[in-house]
């Protein structure tokens, strides 16, 4: 593995809690395999997949706190629900703390969470590693979204906006208005 994305997972180790590491190791090395199935460059899944959480163990004072540090304006639905925080400024935090100069490894940071309506290949294997990684167990169809991720990447997004949305409907959650944008985009392709 190259040595950047080994320093780099030392970083995540001492940052994220056992939990979290563990799912980001997860979500890495579920990248990368999507990566070599659908012909993406293995290295930027590797990377998406590492730093995708890299915000997410702070508390939301902090993560408040970093988002007016980097300028990061926050949408009305990541003021009520600060958990959604943790994607944009993961990509922020991607380029300024740990060096990514690439603006496709942060849109895939970025997007992680609700997706984005034509999101790039890179984009969805992040989106979907983080759903279908081993560590996770409890999402709806998850056998037939693992399998058809490594057939038909638009397949596997539509599969799981629909148990998301299904979800978060039946959930006192706030749907993200990006997340029902990728899911009509989706389900009209």
């Amino acid at each position: 593995m190259d040595e950047k994305i080994l320093k780099l997972q030392h970083k995540m180790k001492k940052k994220l809690d056992e939990y979290r590491y563990e799912h980001t190791l997860g979500v890495m090395y579920t990248a990368a395999a999507l990566a070599m199935s659908h012909e993406v460059d293995m290295e930027r899944a590797l990377l998406a997949g590492l730093l995708h959480d890299c915000a997410k163990c702070y508390s939301d004072e902090k993560k408040l706190a970093l988002c007016k540090k980097y300028h990061v304006h926050l949408a009305d639905i990541e003021k009520k629900n600060t958990a959604l925080i943790h994607a944009r400024l993961g990509a922020v935090l991607a380029k300024e703390k740990y060096g990514i100069d690439d603006d496709e490894v942060c849109h895939a940071i970025s997007s992680h969470t609700t997706g984005a309506p034509a999101m790039s290949r890179l984009q969805q294997i992040i989106f979907i590693a983080d759903y279908i990684e081993p560590h996770r167990d409890r999402a709806g169809n998850l056998d037939i979204i693992r399998r058809a991720a490594f057939k038909n990447l638009d397949e596997a997004c539509r599969l799981i906006l629909q148990d998301t949305i299904k979800y978060l409907k039946n959930s006192p959650k706030l749907v993200d208005p990006m997340t029902k944008e990728t899911y009509d985009y989706y389900m009209c392709e």
